[in-house]
C-alpha cells in the first residue's frame, strides 16, 4: 500500500531524490574504523549525527556499535567545534583507552569549515594525546558522496597516517578490503591462508561485529588489523584493492607513499570475480591454486548446472553499492539470468562502464548511477514491466510487497532479517550460499503462488 501510487510514467528529475539507494558519508567511516584494532570512531558533529550513524550498523549487525561524538551545541555550530574536540579527544583517552581515535566529520563541521588537522594538532600540543596513542581524521560530508565514499576516505586515512616503509621489502600481499560483511573478510583469508600465501588485510571486521558471545563485555574486540600491521604495509612487495570505489584511493596513495604497486579487482563474488581474485593472489603472492580450492570451484560449477533449468531467463532488479553490483550483475548474467534493472546511489563513470560491458547480451537491461538513481526509479521500472527476482538491501521490502516479487536481501543494510552476516557471498561457497538463496527465494514464491492441481513436492 506504502507504495501503490508509484506510476510507471517517468518524469526528468533534476533535484529530487525518493528513496534513496545509498546512505551517508560518515556511516562508511564508522565501519571503517572499527577494522583497526582498539579503534574508537568519532564523529565530529552533533549527537543526532553519531546516534544515526551507530543505529544504522547496530540495526544490520545487531551488534552494539561503539563511537564517540563531539556533541556540537548551538554554540559549537556558531563558534565552532575546537573545545569540543580537545575535550573529547582528553575523555576518550582517559576513560575508554583507545589506542587510536578515528574522528571523521558531519555535514555541520564541514559547513563551519572546521581545520581538523589544526585541531587535532592542538590537542597534542596540550597534551591530552597520551604517548603511543593516535588520533587520525577524513574528510566525510554527507551533502556529497555516500557511504561507499566515507569508507574509501577512512582506509585511505589509515594509509597516510601508519604504512611506513623501509628499505626492505617483504614477500607479503595487502589486500584492502572493499565494503563487505566480517564473513565475507573471513572466506577470503581463509582461500588466503589455503592458497600459504602471506597476506595482511585491512581494515578487517572480522571477529570486531562478529565477535564470539563469552559472557563478558569488550569493548575492543580481538579482530581488527592492528597498529603493527598496518604501518608494516607499506614494507609488502604488492597490494590487491577490491572494489575499486572503496580501496583504490587507498592503493594509490600506498603507491605513492611508499612505493607499494597494487592492481585493482572485484569484489570476489560469484564465478569470475572470484576466479580473477585467486589469479592476481596467486601470481603476485607467487603461490600455486591448490586443489582444495580447484574442487571447491568443481563444486558450485555443479550446483549452477544441476540448478540451471530453474533459473534460466529469470529477470532480475538489484540495487546496492557499486563494488558489489559490478561482480554481482556478471555472476547473474553467468547463471543465464537476466538482470534487466540496476541502480547504485553512489555516482561514477566506473559503474556505468562496466554494466555496458556485462550486459551487453541483455539489451533490454536499464542501470543508473548517482543521486537520482533511487528506489522509486526502480519501482517505475518494474511498474513499466515486471521482474521475477528482487535482489538489494531492506528498503526493497516495500517494492516486493507491493509487486508480490520474490526477495533476495543483499547488501547494505539489511536491518529485517538476522544472520546474513554470518553466511558470506565472497569465493566459492559464498557463490553457492548466493544461488542456494536465489533458487529458495524463486521456489517458495511458486509453491505459494502456484494453482493447487500444480503443486509438486520434487520441483
Amino acid at each position: 500500500m506504502l507504495l501503490r501510487h508509484t506510476t510507471p510514467k517517468e518524469i526528468d528529475r533534476q533535484a529530487l531524490t525518493i528513496n534513496p539507494a545509498k546512505t551517508c558519508q560518515p556511516v562508511g567511516a564508522m565501519y571503517a574504523a572499527l577494522g583497526l584494532h582498539k579503534c574508537l570512531p568519532h564523529s565530529h558533529g552533533s549527537q543526532g549525527c553519531c546516534s544515526y550513524h551507530r543505529s544504522a550498523l547496530t540495526r544490520h549487525f545487531k551488534e552494539p556499535v561503539m563511537a564517540a561524538t563531539s556533541s556540537f551545541t548551538e554554540g559549537s555550530s556558531v563558534f565552532g567545534g575546537t573545545a569540543n574536540l580537545v575535550q573529547s579527544i582528553n575523555t576518550i583517552f582517559t576513560v575508554y583507552e583507545p589506542d587510536i581515535i578515528a574522528a571523521h566529520t558531519t555535514c555541520l563541521s564541514e559547513t563551519i569549515g572546521d581545520d581538523m588537522t589544526a585541531i587535532i594538532g592542538k590537542a597534542k600540543d596540550d597534551g591530552v594525546v597520551p604517548e603511543g596513542k593516535h588520533v587520525i581524521y577524513c574528510n566525510t560530508p554527507s551533502y556529497v558522496g555516500t557511504h561507499v565514499t566515507g569508507y574509501a576516505n577512512q582506509v585511505t586515512s589509515f594509509v597516510k597516517s601508519f604504512s611506513t616503509a623501509t628499505p626492505k621489502k617483504k614477500n607479503v600481499v595487502n589486500l584492502v578490503a572493499g565494503w563487505m560483511e566480517p564473513s565475507d573478510m573471513a572466506e577470503i583469508k581463509r582461500l588466503a591462508k589455503v592458497l600459504e600465501a602471506r597476506t595482511i588485510m585491512f581494515p578487517d571486521l572480522t571477529g570486531v561485529l562478529d565477535a564470539p558471545m563469552d559472557g563478558k563485555f569488550h569493548m575492543y574486540p580481538n579482530g581488527g588489523t592492528t597498529l603493527e600491521d598496518m604501518a608494516a604495509t607499506g614494507d609488502s612487495k604488492f597490494s590487491i584493492g577490491m572494489g575499486p570505489y572503496s580501496t583504490e584511493d587507498a592503493c594509490k596513495t600506498l603507491e605513492n607513499k611508499c612505493k607499494v604497486k597494487f592492481e585493482m579487482v572485484d569484489i570476489p563474488i560469484g564465478l569470475k570475480a572470484t576466479d580473477r581474485f585467486l589469479m592476481s593472489l596467486s601470481r603476485h603472492a607467487n603461490v600455486p591454486v591448490p586443489d582444495e580450492i580447484t574442487n571447491e570451484r568443481g563444486r558450485l560449477v555443479d550446483l549452477i548446472a544441476d540448478s540451471a533449468r530453474l533459473l534460466y531467463g529469470r529477470r532480475v532488479a538489484l540495487w546496492g553499492d557499486p563494488d558489489t553490483l559490478i561482480p554481482l550483475t556478471e555472476f547473474l548474467v553467468s547463471l543465464d539470468m537476466r538482470p534487466v534493472y540496476v541502480v547504485t546511489g553512489t555516482p561514477g563513470k566506473l559503474f556505468d562502464a562496466r554494466m555496458k560491458e556485462i550486459l551487453e547480451k541483455v539489451p533490454e537491461a536499464k542501470f543508473k548511477s548517482g543521486e537520482r538513481a533511487d528506489m522509486f526509479q526502480m519501482h517505475q521500472w518494474i511498474k513499466q514491466e515486471g521482474v521475477d527476482l528482487l535482489i538489494g538491501n531492506t528498503y526493497g521490502k516495500y517494492i516486493a510487497r507491493d509487486e508480490d516479487t520474490p526477495f533476495v536481501r543483499f547488501g547494505f543494510p539489511i536491518m529485517d532479517r538476522s544472520g546474513h552476516n554470518y553466511m558470506p557471498k565472497t569465493g566459492y561457497q559464498g557463490a553457492a550460499n548466493l544461488v542456494v538463496q536465489i533458487l529458495g527465494a524463486l521456489l517458495d514464491h511458486e509453491d505459494r503462488t502456484c494453482s493447487e492441481e500444480k503443486i509438486e513436492l520434487q520441483m
